[in-house]
């Protein structure tokens, strides 16, 4: 609690607008609520590990859904693998240049589709990767020998963070199967205990993320 409300004076002594606290630990909410702060409720939708370590591979991950959503799942990779997509890992040292620079091509592409400017600049995802290259996970999605989509995680102890994706060309489930699937595969593979979808998008609940609450103070 003192660090929450020297925070909040600091604030005040220089003069500074709000403060914001972002997924503090639930240990910590009672302690900035008595100091003062509004709390904010919201949701994200988190992927989790088998509770004895991991599953075996996909496949069981997939017994462990109902048969509707299940399904779901079969039909959407059904549909890229019929496209001829495949995938390639790409963390740490494996990820050169190029692939940062198709990363962000593709990146950037989603934003003119929706005709804003991108709000993050090709030199810094550079920096993350030169200060921390084994925190970045890049999916690539390739067809005929050519690259045409790409999902951005980014890994930290045993958790994956799913946080930004693009494509230079729609294929009817490209973008479940890169942001979504293959993260999941990947976790069971290298034994990652949580992927953290991020927020919106109830369709995300169909393949296998849950609803799960987050907070912030203000």
């Amino acid at each position: 609690m003192l660090i929450a409300r020297g925070a909040s004076e600091l604030t005040r002594q220089l003069d500074i607008s709000s403060l914001h606290v972002l997924f503090p630990h639930e240990h910590d909410i009672e302690a900035l609520t008595d100091a003062g702060y509004m709390l904010r409720e919201g949701v994200q939708f988190h992927w989790e590990n088998a509770p004895d370590g991991s599953f075996e591979n996909f496949d069981a991950f997939l017994a462990t859904m109902s048969h509707d959503k299940r399904k779901k799942v079969k039909q959407d990779r059904r549909r890229v693998h019929d496209a001829g997509v495949t995938y390639t890992w790409l963390r740490g040292a494996e990820i050169d240049h190029e692939a940062l620079d198709f990363f962000y091509d593709c990146y950037e592409n989603i934003y003119r589709e929706h005709w804003n400017p991108p709000y993050l600049r090709r030199e810094f995802f550079g920096r993350i990767h030169a200060d921390a290259p084994d925190s970045m996970l890049l999916v690539i999605a390739e067809a005929d020998g050519q690259r045409l989509a790409c999902a951005l995680n980014m890994i930290g102890g045993d958790v994956m963070y799913g946080r930004y994706w693009g494509t230079r060309e729609f294929i009817s489930g490209l973008h479940f199967e890169t942001c979504y699937m293959q993260g999941i595969a990947y976790c069971i593979e290298h034994g990652l205990a949580r992927f953290e979808g991020g927020a919106q998008g109830v369709h995300k609940m169909s393949r296998g993320m849950l609803p799960t609450p987050t907070w912030s103070a203000h």
